[in-house]
């Protein structure tokens, strides 16, 4: 029986190629997606004994024919050609084309062992020499499109390997396939490469009314969550409400896991809150499905020890081995559940098991606070001392779990408690003190507000609504219609996620246009509203070289304020009673506008690391003040170190500051694009 049991155990692949670590950024950057991922998961798993029970498998390279039935011959021929000599002086150029791509002269060979890879672990499991198997594999799949790379990733793993089952191996009989996508960033390529409709890049593919078109409809299922801090009990509400009965119903002959770990607690990218146990839950109530046959290949994941904890929990399930689950939160958000009868409900004429009804009374928590959001967490800190096409198309189902509402964590930002109180709209009252605010200057030359926001007096909403100012855009608000989405609540084409909206949503009483002195950059990865891709800052330190552009909006103070709130994320709607949850106190009154007016910038202290933290004093107009918001200082030397990747904007975000310079008649299409493009290809 011994021997038996060690055998079955013995058929879990593991695929793992220290080839595929040269895919790296080309000057030594750092880069959450790098080598060191694969490494420590392999370290993890060779130290705990788990690689010895697997067989160990080495990549294999894919062959361009199996990769064309995924992605254009031209995009091949690229990813194929990038590494060599003959892009030496041109690779980095080209890559800044691309959101989130970088290239190096091991790109190349390292795309297409991950390809190829994917392929040989799922045609051994489809063929039954294999039980399952993990593939270790980068750089990633599921952002890659038909004809572009994106997002870290190259060629789209996964998809070339269900597509190879499909149709390159009819003999191993697998004619229904399951993609289960659980990286907490939406799969946009698998969703486009297994869909029928020609919607994406259309905004918002990534909602759960995006079910497939033609015969595809009701095989693309989303899942997106609401907010950050989801954790093991909201995916497993998600699993037993909406995947898995509707993976009983389809059948699969084979599962393959685009598994991506920053879901996971301590992920600098994800948000969410899984532990490895979670993922090994989520991973077992699988099993039971496809005879076992369960093909895991790497996606995203950028904790060290958060992703190596992670897969070696996911080993141990594929093994056999049993582990006791227990999490100290076992109830979903309110959101959570909310979102799982909205996607039962778009896919029960498709799925009608979902028809069922869901069970009641249940114990839900409520949205995370502003605290718990903006706050990282330090269990898992990062540390790597661990512990026919068609025909076929429409058989696939893609499961899609997608952060819509929440920037990578790098943006979040570190409120102490004591130093932030929100209340509803409808049910604020104003305080009667006002305290001492105080001014420091920082290390690096810029002026600190430190203000304790909760001890403010909600009488500042009247108050600054009688002082006017310019606003001064030089990002996607130069295009009116998206600048008044901020005012009045609501979203402009391009956007993902609608804005709140300011209490006063009266229109801007004028508008103007001028240049500044100082440097437009583009930084940061993604964005909740705009996806992959840079976003606009100006760089704090004037520059009598630079010239950017700004479209200057006269507003109240008070709309300065809430813009301010919500492009630092900080206003949230209750999810109880569907109403807007602001800050209760200003961040910057009529004193600092006084005090700014001699100091050019404030760094807000409560809001320190949060994107657009520094508020800049660009001159008067008509006896009113000129402010902008953009990042501190620091955030500019963290730029030039590599700290915070320099990313080209999306083209959805670029299309958008087109729009605006166009349309103020500062600049003709062609001019607004090299205007674009000249800041996002200049270093710092």
């Amino acid at each position: 029986m011994a021997a038996a049991a060690a055998s079955r155990a013995a058929r879990v692949g593991l695929l793992y190629d220290e080839r595929m670590c040269a895919h790296a950024t080309p000057d030594g950057e750092e880069h959450p997606e790098n080598p060191e991922r694969l490494r420590a998961i392999w370290r993890k798993l060779n130290a705990e004994g788990v690689a010895s029970r697997c067989v160990v498998l080495k990549a294999k390279e894919a062959e361009d024919k199996y990769i064309a039935s995924v992605h254009s011959n031209n995009h091949i021929k690229l990813m194929k050609e990038i590494s060599s000599k003959k892009y030496d002086s041109s690779r980095n150029t080209i890559a800044r084309k691309y959101n989130s791509i970088y290239f190096n002269k091991g790109s190349s060979e390292s795309a297409v062992l991950a390809a190829g890879s994917v392929i040989e672990v799922a045609e051994k499991v489809a063929a039954g020499e294999l039980r399952s198997a993990i593939a270790l594999v980068r750089p990633p799949g599921h952002h890659a499109e038909h004809d572009e790379a994106m997002g870290f990733c190259l060629f789209n793993n996964v998809a070339v390997a269900a597509n190879y089952l499909l149709n390159d191996r009819p003999d191993l009989g697998i004619k229904k396939i399951l993609i289960v996508d659980w990286d907490v960033h939406h799969g946009n390529g698998t969703q486009k490469i297994f869909d029928y409709g020609s919607f994406y890049p259309a905004e918002g593919d990534a909602s759960h009314c995006f079910i497939g078109e033609e015969a595809g409809k009701g095989y693309n299922i989303n899942v997106p969550w609401e907010h950050g801090k989801c954790g093991d009990a909201d995916y497993i509400a998600a699993w037993d409400h909406v995947l898995l009965p509707v993976t009983e119903a389809f059948d699969p002959d084979i599962i393959l896991v685009s598994a991506g770990f920053d879901a996971a607690l301590g992920d600098p990218l994800g948000g969410c809150c899984i532990t490895p146990n979670g993922y090994a839950l989520l991973l077992t109530k699988l099993l039971g499905f496809a005879k076992g046959r369960i093909v895991m290949a790497l996606e995203g994941g950028y904790n060290l020890r958060s992703i190596a904890n992670s897969v070696f929990a996911c080993a141990k399930v594929l093994l056999g081995d049993k582990f006791t689950f227990s999490s100290p939160e076992m109830q979903p958000f309110e959101s959570t559940w909310r979102i799982i009868q909205a996607v039962r409900n778009e896919l029960k004429t498709y799925w009608p098991v979902l028809s069922s009804k869901l069970p009641e009374n249940l114990s839900l928590r409520i949205k995370p606070s502003p605290i718990e959001l903006y706050t990282s967490s330090d269990s898992e800190p990062d540390g790597e001392d661990v512990d026919e096409l068609s025909g076929a198309v429409s058989s696939v189902n893609v499961i899609q779990f997608a952060d819509d509402a929440i920037s990578e964590h790098l943006s979040k930002m570190k409120l102490d408690e004591e130093n932030l109180a929100v209340k509803t709209a409808s049910s604020c009252s104003a305080a009667e003190h006002h305290p001492t605010d105080s001014v420091e200057v920082d290390k690096d030359g810029s002026v600190v507000l430190s203000k304790r926001i909760s001890d403010l007096s909600l009488a500042w909403r009247s108050d600054l609504s009688r002082t006017h100012v310019w606003y001064a855009s030089f990002g996607s608000n130069m295009w009116k219609p998206r600048f008044l989405c901020y005012i009045q609540g609501g979203k402009a084409d391009g956007m993902s996620i609608p804005c709140c909206g300011s209490r006063d949503t009266s229109s801007p009483r004028g508008t103007m246009w001028k240049t500044v002195p100082h440097r437009l950059l583009f930084g940061r990865s993604s964005t909740p509203c705009w996806g992959t891709g840079g976003v606009a800052f100006l760089n704090p330190e004037m520059n009598y070289n630079e010239k950017s552009y700004v479209c200057m909006y006269k507003i109240t103070l008070e709309q300065f304020n809430d813009i301010l709130f919500q492009e630092n994320r900080l206003v949230l709607e209750d999810g109880k009673n569907g109403n807007v949850v602001y800050p209760d106190s200003s961040l910057v009154d009529s004193s600092e506008v006084e005090f700014m007016s001699t100091n050019k910038a404030i760094h807000l202290e409560p809001i320190k690391d949060s994107w657009y933290s520094n508020v800049l004093y660009l001159g008067d107009e008509d006896e009113l003040p000129i402010l902008t918001m953009t990042c501190p200082s620091s955030d500019i030397e963290r730029y030039k170190s590599g700290e915070l990747p320099l990313v080209p904007p999306s083209k959805t975000y670029a299309a958008t500051l087109i729009k605006g310079l166009v349309e103020g008649k500062q600049l003709d299409a062609d001019g607004a694009a090299s205007y674009i493009n000249a800041a996002a290809a200049r270093g710092l």
